[in-house]
């Protein structure tokens, strides 16, 4: 064979292979239009309850798959169905099970139902809680339904790729080879143009071009955000145009920007192509702005586009539907010497087969659906006949039953609807038929509590719950400021870890604004102790993508006011991840910041009461001194959870006695500390103010008061083994002080204590609050002092409670 020949055989082998990958392309698109189509009908039928499909999306979204590399992350939102097919990590059952809520992760493996459909995910823990080798697999970070709130997570994802190609060990440890191929992979993110105006985006795309990441940012802009259109949402109605500043230059960095159109294929698959390789090999930020995105059936089942496009805009749908025009790509592009790619008959037979595949599919997934659900029923049905037929009632039960079994596809709730009124309905009556259906009700709600309700926390061998404290251990008497201990904790911490880094405003070079971090930054590197900008959102992000990837980071935000500006991220992204995937991803993320006693209305804030509510699956610690603060770092550094701790501000110069045992010390979450015994009153507080009631208590003992402090040391979770109620069993008061507002945190504490606890049945007196006013607190010492609980009030409110018990002992003060 001579040298032409073969080089002729390997071209046209390569022109085959071009062409079975286009035709493929095609058949893939069909399927996942095909997918939205069904889908849109399944909701309108009533078979599922919401749908928001990646119609017109396809194309851009295929390109784009064939530059995602194993060990790739995707952070994008609910249009991203194509995308997720294409990488091989959803299939039309799947998507289907999903669009249903089946609360199987065998069968919807994204969320386990929890999430409405077009909300995706890969499974990156095992059932163990363990991490999968994330390098064998293309990943996916759980999708959230705020718009843009997948951006901040986004600047973490690719964060991560940049830390471990220049860690000076942590790419070469066996350990790591499961999240990292040398710092290599590359961050997806996906965006609806009109999402592109809220602060998170902007935000995120700020700090990416500061902190040169390899991202790959996708705009499809399709010109509307539901129905307002793109000239009410951007700057010259273009992003990439709103952005040509970030536009990196020969002597200053930025991003690189690309434009192309979400009809043309061949232009999507070379667009991709240069943008992922610049980004992979150069680690910089990219943004692909992907112009003429149609949207076939509209934003959502919620309504019909019909009703705000034009016309000429809806005819505009039909002409530049990304697969139609694919299709006139393919049956007037020739290969070679070839004809066509493909004729139009030979796409319509495709077309025809993605109609059957997806239809059958479609009813794989209903079956699987509806397979336990009929099970139920059926059992139900016949336990209830059992109760009717032993039943005075059982006319009225069977007309129930009747109504239940004529149902139209009953779920669940509709089951346990007629079951719990039948048991109603026989409530005087005891007969086994009624035992027999109470105890299967009593099964149904256990089963559907681990269904709905588990992997709020972690389950794993890494839980708070399973890991030993230690406690702390002193030799000689040294006295330090709380600062030094908090500093050389964290030193232990970064050396027993090569994981752990930390970054956040002035935390880097000077070792932030208290000096905790004081010379981190010069023995560990600026890649492991970092500064950031003024952004806590993004601070947040990066933290969360960072821990999906193996990274153990710890997240400062300066103080305990500007968490207001991260809230929404803590509270629809972090706090939720192992919930909403159902134990399928995690992100052990620490964040750290301080805060109380401060003065002035914008630093002083302790919004308790807010951040314990918004942040469920988290924990959240209030430690009173630098020594706890250590401990609980200690113990959150060998755990695989979330975590906020609340450092006292005012503790940084106040003496403390140094541990021996810095770095392995642990102290427990959920367990209070009775830092002194009494038996006249129980006074709970945390952090700063607890440090007050421990000075009013001198007073209270010289008037003759033996009271019991307590120190809650964290309020998620508070109290694991009812501490506080043994307390009650002796003193039968109880005083509650914080700085919260009125009913803030201190309406969750009692709660805790008098609901949950049982509290309420060992009190002789009524129960007292004492929280700070309920406006901001004043500038200054006085309006700290006027604003917020202070030693004198604490005194006074606990012998006013003493003199109504005891009036002889205890005369009235005033």
């Amino acid at each position: 064979m001579t040298k032409n020949t073969e080089t002729l055989e390997t071209a046209n082998t390569d022109l085959q292979a071009y062409k079975n990958e286009i035709i493929n392309d095609y058949r893939l698109a069909c399927i996942s239009r095909e997918t939205s189509l069904l889908g849109r009908r399944e909701v309108l039928t009533g078979k599922a309850k919401f749908g928001i499909f990646g119609d017109g999306k396809e194309l851009a979204q295929i390109a784009l798959a064939k530059q995602f590399q194993n060990g790739d992350f995707r952070s994008g939102y609910y249009r991203d169905q194509t995308l997720m097919m294409a990488i091989d990590q959803l299939n039309v059952q799947q998507y289907f099970a999903a669009l249903y809520a089946h609360t199987d992760v065998a069968h919807e493996p994204a969320s386990g139902g929890r999430q409405m459909g077009g909300h995706f995910a890969t499974r990156n823990i095992d059932e163990n809680g363990e991490w999968k080798n994330l390098m064998e697999q293309k990943n996916s970070s759980a999708d959230i339904s705020p718009t843009a709130g997948q951006m901040p997570r986004l600047l973490g994802l690719a964060q991560a790729s940049k830390v471990y190609r220049n860690h000076p060990s942590l790419k070469e440890l066996e350990d790591f080879k499961k999240f990292t191929n040398g710092g290599n992979e590359v961050a997806f993110g996906t965006i609806g143009d009109a999402s592109t105006s809220e602060g998170p985006f902007w935000e995120t795309m700020n700090a990416a071009g500061v902190l040169q990441v390899p991202m790959v940012m996708n705009v499809w802009d399709d010109g509307y955000g539901i129905s307002v259109s793109r000239d009410h949402q951007t700057t010259k109605s273009s992003i990439s145009e709103a952005l040509a500043g970030f536009q990196r230059t020969e002597d200053k960095k930025g991003f690189e920007i690309f434009v192309t159109k979400g009809w043309d294929y061949a232009d999507l698959c070379i667009t991709y192509e240069k943008a992922v390789k610049l980004a992979r090999e150069e680690q910089i930020p990219v943004l692909v702005h992907v112009k003429e995105v149609n949207q076939p059936q509209g934003h959502s089942t919620s309504g019909s586009h019909e009703r705000y496009k034009s016309e000429e805009r809806l005819q505009w749908e039909k002409d530049f539907d990304c697969i139609e025009k694919f299709k006139q790509w393919i049956t007037s592009t020739s290969l070679g010497e070839d004809a066509a790619i493909a004729t139009v008959e030979e796409l319509e037979a495709i077309e025809k087969e993605a109609k059957k595949e997806v239809r059958n599919a479609k009813n794989a997934a209903w079956k699987a659906f509806t397979t336990d659900l009929l099970a139920d029923l059926s059992t139900a049905v016949q336990l209830m006949k059992n109760v009717a037929d032993a039943s005075p009632n059982k006319a009225f039960i069977n007309k129930e039953i009747e109504a239940l079994e004529n149902a139209f596809e009953p779920i669940r709730k509709d089951v346990l609807n007629v079951v719990r009124s039948v048991i109603r309905k026989v409530r005087g009556e005891e007969n086994t038929a009624k035992t027999a259906l109470v105890n299967w009700l009593n099964t149904q709600l256990n089963n559907n509590a681990q269904r709905y309700s588990s992997a709020l926390y972690s389950s794993s061998k890494y839980s708070i719950a399973n890991i030993t404290p230690v406690a702390p251990t002193y030799e000689g008497e040294e006295m330090v400021d709380g600062r030094i201990v908090l500093r050389d904790n964290f030193e232990k911490i970064f050396e027993k870890y090569p994981e752990a880094l930390t970054f956040g405003e002035d935390t880097g070079k000077i070792g932030g604004v208290n000096q905790s971090m004081e010379g981190m930054q010069e023995k560990f590197g600026e890649l492991r102790v970092s500064d950031t900008g003024i952004r806590e959102a993004t601070i947040l992000g990066q933290g969360i993508g960072m821990a999906m990837r193996g990274l153990r980071p710890i997240a400062e935000i300066q103080y305990l006011d500007y968490l207001l500006y991260a809230i929404q991220i803590m509270s629809d992204d972090l706090a939720t991840v192992q919930y909403r995937t159902a134990g399928g991803q995690k992100a052990p993320l620490i964040i750290r910041t301080r805060g109380h006693r401060l003065e002035g209305i914008w630093h002083s804030g302790s919004p308790m009461g807010m951040i314990i509510n918004a942040i469920r699956g988290m924990h959240v610690c209030v430690p009173r001194n630098m020594v706890q603060a250590a401990g609980m770092y200690n113990l959150l550094m060998e755990a695989d959870e979330p975590a906020l701790v609340i450092e006292p501000l005012n503790g940084y110069r106040t003496k403390e006695q140094k541990p021996s045992n810095l770095g392995e010390y642990k102290i427990p979450l959920g367990i209070p500390e009775i830092v002194k015994e009494g038996t006249d009153l129980t006074i709970v507080s945390y952090g700063s103010t607890f440090n007050l009631c421990a000075q009013a208590e001198k007073l209270m003992a010289e008037t003759g008061m033996n009271v019991e402090l307590i120190d809650v040391q964290t309020l998620l979770p508070f109290d694991v083994n009812h501490m506080i109620v043994e307390s009650l069993k002796k003193t039968n008061r109880l005083m509650i002080v914080d700085e919260d507002v009125s009913s803030g945190a201190t309406a969750f504490i009692l709660d805790q204590i008098l609901v949950k606890q049982g509290g309420y049945y060992h009190l002789d007196s009524q129960p007292v609050t004492l929280s700070a006013k309920d406006h901001r607190p004043a500038y200054s010492t006085d309006g700290d002092y006027f604003s917020k609980p202070n030693v004198d009030d604490i005194f006074e409110t606990a012998y006013g409670m003493m003199h109504e018990a005891n009036p002889t002992d205890f005369p009235a003060l005033f």
